[in-house]
């Protein structure tokens, strides 16, 4: 995994895609192997609200 490892301007612009898409953070975690923590943090850096966790 990448846990902290520092974000690319790639991962970040698929970060950002993913979640326009509206796509919850444990999905974008798997696609982009990162800890979910890491995303979701990432995401409130960036001020976007990740969509719901589907039960």
């Amino acid at each position: 995994m990448n846990t902290g490892s520092p974000w690319t301007y790639e991962a970040v612009q698929m970060l950002k895609a993913l979640a326009q898409e509206g796509m919850p953070a444990s999905v974008i975690s798997l696609k982009l192997k990162r800890p979910i923590a890491d995303v979701r943090a990432k995401l409130g850096d960036l001020g976007i609200i990740p969509a719901a966790e589907e039960r």
